[in-house]
């Protein structure tokens, strides 16, 4: 890649494409666990997303009960919805969850918006994806034409073989769910990215923006996080901390750290030593 001290660092990191979709932005961020409306929509302005991502099941409860909806406190003609299946426990209500999600993406004026992120949680207690479960609502959405986005644990075969039926990403846990805990397995993290030729988003368990910068200096496309704004002292600034993160670590990947030594090597030059 060519790159000159006049180019934009804009133009170096560039954009996140995710089934020829193309996203200036690399951060994604939920919309559950804040205070307020007024403090969501603020987070999620300062946090420069360019992809929200929304429980469904959520979203139609609120609907139902007539409560204000964040959906639609927000631009949907600056931003990408990413419905999501949270809650959903078994592969057929995953797939229900999922039809809702895209019908919900058509009423906001996005027609062409099939994204899902698919979430088959069926482990009350440590909330870990079932692996199986999301194998097959994956094959099952991807023949319905959805661009699906599998959130998983960090298991380089399934990363692989949601890859070769079709996804669009896959979503592997830095960490479990809300936990802030960080980037956990990075062995098997890291051979995720490596083989991966699709979008790897870290997605879960990051608590700060030095992890978040960590997750993208590994090689990752992007980071998908909520708790770790939503439940921060200062949300909308801890949204701003992300962003910067994020990219700090995207340009930080593509520049390329430095080999790691063995021993001290001097950075002055030895020539020119006075010699007594």
């Amino acid at each position: 890649m060519s790159y000159n001290l006049f180019s934009s660092y804009l133009d170096f990191i560039q954009p996140l494409i995710i089934n020829k979709k193309s996203f200036p932005s690399r951060l994604m961020i939920g919309t559950g666990k804040y205070k307020n409306l007024r403090q969501a929509q603020l987070s999620i302005k300062n946090s420069g997303a360019s992809i929200v991502t929304v429980a469904v099941r959520r979203a139609y409860n609120i609907k139902l009960k007539g409560r204000t909806n964040l959906i639609d406190g927000l631009d949907w003609k600056k931003l990408w919805l990413l419905p999501n299946t949270a809650g959903c426990e078994t592969i057929e209500e995953a797939i229900r969850v999922a039809i809702l999600g895209r019908e919900m993406a058509k009423r906001l004026g996005q027609v062409d918006n099939n994204f899902i992120k698919l979430e088959v949680i069926s482990d009350p207690r440590y909330l870990f994806p079932d692996p199986y479960g999301t194998l097959k609502a994956a094959e099952y959405l991807i023949n319905k034409n959805f661009t699906v986005l599998p959130y998983i644990s960090p298991d380089p075969i399934l990363a692989k073989q949601l890859e070769e039926i079709g996804c669009a990403t896959v979503m592997p846990l830095g960490s479990p769910i809300g936990s802030g805990q960080g980037i956990c397995s990075l062995s098997n993290l890291q051979i995720i990215i490596d083989n991966a030729k699709i979008p790897v988003i870290i997605d879960a368990g990051i608590g700060t923006a030095s992890e978040a910068s960590q997750a993208m200096e590994m090689g990752a496309s992007g980071v998908l996080l909520n708790t770790a704004v939503a439940k921060s002292f200062n949300p909308p600034y801890m949204a701003e901390a992300m962003k910067l993160g994020v990219m700090s670590g995207r340009i930080a990947y593509l520049s390329g750290r430095i080999l790691k030594q063995n021993r001290a090597i001097a950075s002055s030059p030895s020539e020119g030593k006075f010699v007594k």
